[in-house]
């Protein structure tokens, strides 16, 4: 987690001023997000943002599913939500992707205001940092980078499809489907998400290129950028491409074997319609939620699969959400170790620090009880099919978003379990527990004993 010894050198050498921090940084993180997800409530709650009238709740759902790139809705947003309320979500969507704490640092930047040891500690904490220096940098790097990839994206999106519709609907509808792509959130416009496009490899492609940078990272993106070759790329960019690609290709096959002669999904499609449908299913299955099959029409071999690739999820500082894909190359790592007898975890001929395994198996261990503790609740509250159930779990706490179609049938106290697992998944469950409790370092040191274990 966040540690502020930098700050204290820099207090020391005059160059911060003495400000106490009133809050830890996850604390103003968490705050800042409710925040958001509170104005996003009223506003979507106002006749401006929608067709038919929404209950405060079903505003509130849909806003803590914006902010926290979701996609899960107890409402349709093609047709119960205005013009001016989908562009709402998309900008809730796009600030929660990228991280409000980007923008409140860039604001300051432009504003040309000295950013305080309290926005230092912040920015660190949300970009995952240790390096004060590099604050600056990599703020104006995400929102260059994004906007870029998402504006070059759309463009291209709004002349392929303005072939066959209006123009001004290709361009909007461009600009809604590369936001939610990019950002991981998975809403469509469409009332099937992504199945009616199975027919069109190239906005199939297009898309999940866009989920995939969307939740490879912005260090790995700004690495590539910088370095442009593979053996100049730090052994993090290399691990997570590598395990990018493994994840990405082996669930593509899996999922088009299993899949391939299922009725109720894929079986009486062409060849490349079933190929372009698993592929777009695999990249979205890691938090991305858009689907080009019934998820509760698949067998469960893939549901499982996919419960497995969301609980994974994309790289540290992405869009994406679950444990993220170098902690579980981490784990990985130290298994092997262990198997090895092997005292140190290497990747890549680098030695993987133990606070980074404790990290990593943290995270795994409170992510699992976090949705073994949702699943308990929901099914106290509702009586539906465990499968459906421990996908829709699963899909809220990574922020995934695909659905069986049961959201809307859930029970209020259901729902609110949804919210709750939503806000968790998105501001990281490592820092939701550092929110709740201080990390303190005791003196005290207790003789070793030995534990059976396994």
């Amino acid at each position: 987690m966040l540690r502020l010894w930098p700050f204290r050198l820099l207090r020391q050498q005059g160059s911060l001023p003495t400000t106490h921090l009133p809050a830890s940084p996850p604390v103003v993180l968490a705050l800042g997000f409710l925040s958001l997800i509170a104005l996003g409530t009223v506003l979507l709650k106002m006749p401006f943002a929608t067709r038919s009238p929404i209950s405060w709740f079903e505003a509130f759902f849909t806003a803590t599913s914006s902010v926290t790139v979701t996609g899960l809705t107890v409402i349709e947003p093609a047709t119960v939500l205005s013009i001016p309320g989908q562009i709402l979500v998309t900008i809730l969507v796009q600030i929660g992707g990228l991280g409000f704490v980007t923008f409140a640092v860039l604001a300051a930047i432009t504003l040309g205001k000295r950013i305080s040891l309290q926005q230092q500690a912040l920015a660190l904490e949300a970009f995952n940092q240790t390096s004060v220096s590099r604050i600056r940098q990599t703020a104006f790097s995400v929102i260059k980078i994004a906007f870029t990839i998402q504006g070059v994206t759309m463009l291209w999106l709004s002349l392929w499809w303005g072939r066959h519709m209006d123009f001004k609907d290709a361009i909007y509808q461009a600009y809604f489907h590369v936001t939610m792509a990019f950002n991981n959130a998975g809403m469509a416009l469409y009332e099937d998400s992504l199945i009616g496009l199975t027919h069109d490899p190239i906005s199939i492609l297009t898309l999940s290129l866009m989920i995939a940078l969307g939740g490879l990272g912005f260090p790995v993106i700004i690495n590539i950028l910088r370095k442009k070759r593979w053996q100049r790329l730090s052994p993090y960019s290399k691990i997570i491409i590598l395990g990018t690609l493994t994840l990405n290709l082996l669930g593509f096959l899996a999922i088009w074997l299993f899949e391939h002669k299922n009725p109720s999904t894929i079986a009486n499609l062409p060849w490349y319609e079933q190929a372009t449908a698993a592929w777009l299913q695999t990249i979205s299955s890691r938090t991305a939620g858009f689907v080009t099959m019934d998820a509760g029409s698949m067998r469960d071999s893939s549901v499982l699969l996919i419960m497995f690739y969301m609980f994974i999820g994309g790289g540290s500082l992405s869009t994406a959400s679950g444990i993220k894909l170098g902690t579980f190359i981490v784990l990985i790592a130290a298994v092997i170790s262990y198997l090895r007898h092997r005292e140190e975890v290497v990747l890549m001929q680098r030695t993987v620090s133990p606070e980074t395994v404790q990290k990593s198996l943290s995270l795994v261990l409170i992510t699992f009880s976090l949705f073994f503790m949702g699943l308990l609740f929901i099914t106290i509250f509702d009586k539906l099919p465990l499968r459906s159930v421990m996908f829709e779990v699963m899909s809220a706490i990574t922020t995934t978003g695909m659905s069986f179609g049961i959201t809307g049938e859930l029970s209020l106290p259901s729902k609110f379990v949804l919210t709750l697992l939503m806000f968790a998944g998105r501001l990281g469950p490592l820092t939701l527990v550092y929110s709740l409790a201080t990390r303190r370092r005791s003196r005290i040191r207790y003789p070793e004993g030995h534990f059976q274990v396994g």
